[in-house]
């Protein structure tokens, strides 16, 4: 990573439990301001755990997490976020009930930065299309759009992803990562657990990857040709 790069998360020695389960054994890592970072490895390898884990929605965690400079280890979720920080779960968690705008308005705002109704549109023209058809009437991509479309109108800047193109169309997946490299631009912090490594590869920094709740890997953008081998054993490509 670039020494230039203001450090946006620092996690160190991180481990979370379930009740009795130990998930996470002793994670080290580090994101900097406008990096996509990603956690690759086989379902259970502990990588939404991660996540979770950051945004203190574990059972218990023990370790550093360093977030803007800010320790949170014992933090509450809610206090979390407004360290301008954005989860967007596997299930996306929009209001089924309420349309696509109604959607759009009611996120609190955790800074002051958030990106506009109006950039929202520009950036996701299928959500203009669509913003008066309840939350129900969405496809699968328009519900992804809409559940990230509501993280960036909170004004976070660091952005936890958990599976966004899953079960989605190759022409979504596409446009979406067309939409995390815009963001990317505007000096986003991007931290993207992903199944689909077409997808992840041309977009992201480095890769972390995880196996039985540990990081054995770090892949680096250069140095994905060299670890192909590597990385498919790993991932059981």
């Amino acid at each position: 990573m670039s020494t230039t790069r203001p450090e946006k998360i620092r996690i160190n020695d991180l481990h979370a439990f379930y009740g009795e389960s130990h998930i996470l054994h002793g994670i080290d890592m580090s994101i900097g301001q406008g990096e996509l970072v990603t956690l690759l490895g086989r379902n259970g390898a502990g990588r939404s755990t991660t996540l979770k884990a950051i945004m203190s929605m574990v059972g218990r965690r023990t370790g550093s997490i360093v977030i803007n400079g800010t320790e949170t280890i014992n933090m509450p979720a809610h206090k979390i976020a407004h360290l301008g920080i954005g989860f967007c779960p596997e299930e996306r968690g929009i209001f089924s009930s309420l349309n696509v705008e109604e959607n759009l308005m009611l996120p609190p705002a955790v800074r002051s930065d958030g990106v506009s109704v109006e950039e929202i549109y520009e950036m996701f023209p299928n959500l203009y299309e669509r913003r008066f058809s309840q939350g129900t009437r969405l496809s699968g991509g328009e519900q992804q759009m809409l559940a990230l479309a509501r993280i960036l109108r909170t004004g976070a800047n660091i952005l936890l992803l958990d599976e966004i193109t899953e079960g989605l169309a190759p022409v979504i997946v596409q446009k979406l990562a067309e939409v995390l490299m815009a963001l990317k631009e505007r000096g986003l912090t991007i931290l993207l657990v992903e199944q689909n490594f077409r997808f992840a590869a041309p977009i992201a920094d480095r890769h972390y990857v995880m196996e039985h709740g540990h990081i054995v890997e770090q892949v680096h953008a250069h140095e994905l040709k060299a670890k192909t081998e590597l990385l498919n054993t790993y991932l059981g490509v």
